[in-house]
């Protein structure tokens, strides 16, 4: 008995949106970094705040500053080169809506 030819199916992923738009919530970092394993990319995301008094002693002895991880994530590296593609078009179409003439045309969803 053989099986049926597989149904190929065209799709496209999307986040899926928890709750109402007045639930969600973002975590800001104003700072990453980037390592990488012979299996994986890992991006750390921190939080800088300004430092304190302490702080730059600390800075001034260690030459580091310690700064709160809100996130790190792993990525395979097949999910890289279209990550790379995505950050590059969203920072043209920024920069081109920062253009006196682009003004007008920076879009209302997320760029895919």
């Amino acid at each position: 008995m053989s099986n049926p030819p597989a149904k190929q199916i065209n799709f496209t992923i999307v986040p899926d949106e928890p709750g109402s738009k007045t639930d969600q919530t973002r975590t800001y970092a104003n700072f990453c970094a980037v390592a990488h394993s012979p299996f994986d990319l890992t991006i750390t995301f921190c939080d800088v705040r300004p430092l304190s008094a302490e702080d730059i002693r600390e800075a001034e002895h260690t030459e580091t500053v310690r700064a709160p991880i809100v996130a790190r994530i792993a990525l395979p590296f097949g999910v890289v080169p279209g990550l790379i593609n995505a950050l590059q078009e969203q920072l043209r179409t920024m920069q081109a809506a920062q253009t006196p003439d682009g003004a007008q045309s920076w879009p209302k969803g997320p760029l895919h």
